[in-house]
């Protein structure tokens, strides 16, 4: 079982994406567009992860990015460990708002304890470090120092108007 610190170091270790379907762009999927990437840990070659990158066509802001770790226990299986959320457009579904708002779920130890998969809606921040996808992609991968996202997503290096990055 993985303690809660554990789950922290599994999302900021040092990763590489070994691979992504599609090479380039995102294939249609439903009302989304999506990708997903292969990572593989730059400390441990043996721990593999999972990126899910979606997007909606309808509403662009609304958008999910999400870190599955392969772990070893045939039990567990693969784990969300964390998902990054655009607003949903809906502000009454709960009374925080979130899904209003840019926010992230992380998985507990005690989540996995009780036999969830997935970050349950009680864990969750509201955030103002990203607005949009790119912005998204960008504070995911840097969270969570995967050191070749360039390679995979060059469009995110463009410099940003006023941010002062070139």
């Amino acid at each position: 079982m993985l303690t809660d610190d554990e789950i922290q170091s599994l999302i900021a270790g040092p990763k590489r994406i070994e691979n992504r379907d599609p090479e380039q762009g995102y294939r249609p999927e439903a009302r989304h567009q999506r990708c997903d990437l292969q990572l593989t840990s730059s400390v441990d070659d043996a721990r593999t992860f999972t990126v899910f990158v979606r997007q909606s066509v309808v509403f662009i802001e609304n958008f999910s990015i999400g870190l599955r770790y392969q772990t070893s226990d045939p039990i567990l299986g693969s784990i969300t460990l964390v998902r990054y959320n655009g607003p949903h457009g809906e502000s009454s579904r709960d009374p925080d708002g979130h899904y209003a708002r840019s926010h992230i779920h992380r998985i507990t130890a005690a989540e996995i304890a009780s036999g969830n998969s997935q970050p349950q809606e009680m864990n969750r921040t509201i955030t103002d470090r990203y607005s949009t996808f790119e912005e998204g992609l960008r504070v995911f991968f840097s969270d969570l120092a995967v050191v070749n996202y360039a390679d995979y997503f060059p469009e995110l290096q463009q410099g940003r108007l006023f941010d002062g990055r070139q």
